[in-house]
């Protein structure tokens, strides 16, 4: 089964969401474009909030999200219910934050990588599982209460 994410990014990171589709193609993960579509100054949380509302209603499996630093999208995200966000500037960040936290929306610092970085960040993000037992309590106190 093909997996399918819902990508958006701010003005700082439309060049890197750009690039990154190609990575996307090469890994067979269908993706729909939540915006931007150009470098003009936009708001961020306007397009966090339109991926992060797509994992939430299940349209999308997991996002992933660019700008600056990652930070403003990660914490506009995390205000969806149903949604962890984290920011990940290192393979091993990204890794962990599937594995242990359960993350389902991705937030890179277009500012603070390179391409080639951003490419191994989400390339070990799409390869990690959640890994559940100890892990799962912890994630169950994240979700606030109903």
């Amino acid at each position: 089964m093909t997996k399918r994410i819902a990508i958006g990014a701010d003005h700082a990171g439309f060049e890197e969401k750009e690039k990154m589709k190609r990575t996307l193609d090469e890994l067979g993960i269908e993706y729909d474009d939540m915006g931007t579509d150009s470098p003009e100054s936009v708001d961020y949380p306007d397009f966090a909030r339109r991926v992060a509302e797509r994992v939430s209603s299940g349209e999308a499996e997991q996002g992933l999200l660019f700008c600056g630093s990652g930070t403003g999208m990660a914490i506009s995200a995390n205000k969806v219910k149903g949604v962890r966000a984290a920011v990940a500037w290192s393979p091993d960040i990204a890794r962990l934050a599937r594995e242990h936290n359960n993350a389902n929306v991705l937030a890179l610092p277009a500012r603070f990588v390179s391409e080639e970085e951003a490419t191994a960040i989400v390339k070990a993000w799409f390869a990690a599982d959640f890994e559940g037992g100890r892990h799962e309590r912890r994630v169950e106190k994240i979700e606030p209460d109903a």
